[in-house]
């Protein structure tokens, strides 16, 4: 079962291996999930007017609003790109540039697509170099076999006979013989590069489209170069999967993803509210703001791949709203996020919940880690609380991170035993309260240098 099958509930169960809490948060996406999921079971005449309900998460930095879009990306594969709004109000950049976000949502749903169908073709794709290395080890006989008749004396002899070599050859090859051997192949060479000769921000995507343009208007050159085996059959495996994977045929498919399914994260929208004033920068955010809206409202955006319409597109909205409102957004941009969702600061036990529940939690991936070195790291429970209660006393004292300060917190505690653990293979490493308090109480403490526990 797929993401876009899977009932409300099941969405909320699936997120909650690895966000806490933020259940109403988790609630609203997963009803917007499923209500696609639910259009496209109708008629095309009846799904054609059904619209997308836009999302609007409200709350503090660190409390899961990004995490929460993005597994809802990984669920259901649909195409996902996260924008901060506020880069529009940068020096430099000029209206149309907000429809870089939908340019970018089509070739990142054209990458997945092609990694899928890469994947599918693996298999064949390295059969196919398997045998090109073979055809350069053993040249197929010529159509001509005077020659080969004067040394064998019967021409049925050598097509059998160069089967029967092939095969050995290939028995010898699957199983590393023929690393060393030398063949030669040809490997295209790279085109010149455009650089420099389009200053000015937002112009990044001008100069793909030239590159691009470029690479296409002149085809890239081969030479020759004499390989060994090992090194050769990665070259010609990538070349194989091109040619059995077209981007052609990809663009449509990925187009139609885009439109159906794509999912656009708009992160810092409260910083595009100005404060109030009618003139300088508020101007050129609330206009930040009115040329977001025909996106979120319903347009058609020119792309180097064609025409996208972004009617059925997800936006999700997010910001802090520290001394601000949503009310605070221009009205016609206000009505296209009608569900808004408030989430919750995190305390104390949320950040226990954090360290040890979740599928992919701090402690558990700073176990893999260290297990590549061969030593084993448990955390103690009072460990796990200590820091806990560490992170959200210096959120209270400092700026409030939520669960980013966990981050630096656990990679202090465990500096000392990640820098010495290479020299001590086979060492098991506790982690007690009392290791977690040494490591930090002087830091949280001392008021002016918890600031520097990000």
């Amino acid at each position: 079962m797929n993401g876009t099958e899977k009932t409300p509930r099941e969405i909320v169960e699936h997120l909650n291996k690895n966000i806490v809490g933020q259940y109403e948060a988790k609630k609203a996406v997963a009803l917007a999930l499923r209500n696609r999921w639910r259009r496209l079971q109708l008629p095309e005449k009846v799904r054609a007017e059904i619209y997308p309900k836009n999302i609007l998460m409200i709350g503090p930095t660190g409390v899961g609003k990004t995490e929460i879009a993005r597994r809802l990306a990984m669920m259901t594969e649909a195409p996902f790109v996260k924008v901060e709004a506020s880069k529009f109000t940068e020096v430099g950049y000029v209206g149309r540039d907000v429809e870089s976000m939908i340019r970018d949502l089509v070739e990142v749903a054209i990458n997945q697509l092609r990694s899928q169908r890469q994947e599918e073709c693996e298999e064949e794709a390295a059969a196919r170099a398997e045998d090109r290395i073979l055809d350069m080890l053993l040249p197929a006989p010529p159509m001509n076999y005077s020659t080969a008749l004067e040394s064998t004396g019967n021409i049925a002899e050598l097509p059998s006979q160069h089967r029967e070599t092939r095969e050995k050859l290939r028995a010898m090859l699957k199983n590393g013989e023929l690393e060393d051997r030398d063949i030669e192949i040809e490997i295209p060479e790279r085109n010149v590069m455009i650089q420099g000769f389009i200053p000015g921000a937002g112009m990044e995507e001008l100069q793909t489209n030239l590159q691009d343009m470029l690479d296409k208007m002149v085809p890239p050159r081969k030479k020759k170069q004499l390989l060994k085996v090992s090194e050769a059959r990665p070259h010609l495996f990538h070349e194989e999967l091109e040619h059995l994977v077209d981007d052609e045929s990809l663009v449509d498919q990925a187009l139609s993803k885009v439109q159906e399914a794509g999912i656009v994260f708009l992160d810092e929208l409260d910083k595009v509210i100005g404060n109030g004033g009618g003139a300088g920068p508020d101007v050129s955010r609330e206009g930040v703001q009115r040329d977001i809206l025909p996106l979120v409202e319903g347009s058609t955006v020119n792309t180097k791949y064609g025409m996208v319409q972004t009617d059925h597109i997800l936006f999700i909205g997010v910001g802090a709203f520290y001394g601000t409102s949503p009310s605070d957004l221009v009205p016609e941009l206000q009505r296209r996020f009608p569900i808004r969702v408030e989430l919750d600061s995190l305390g104390k036990e949320d950040f226990i919940q954090i360290l040890k529940e979740p599928e992919n939690s701090l402690t558990k991936q700073y176990k893999s880690l260290l297990e590549t070195e061969q030593v084993v790291v448990e955390f103690e429970d009072s460990a796990i609380e200590t820091m806990a209660d560490m992170a959200a006393r210096i959120n209270e004292k400092t700026d409030n991170i939520g669960a980013r300060r966990l981050h630096t917190i656990i990679e202090k505690v465990i500096e000392e035993i990640s820098f010495n653990c290479p020299e001590e293979p086979g060492k098991k490493y506790v982690i007690t309260s009392e290791l977690v308090k040494g490591s930090l109480q002087d830091i949280v403490e001392d008021q002016d240098l918890s600031k520097y526990i990000l």
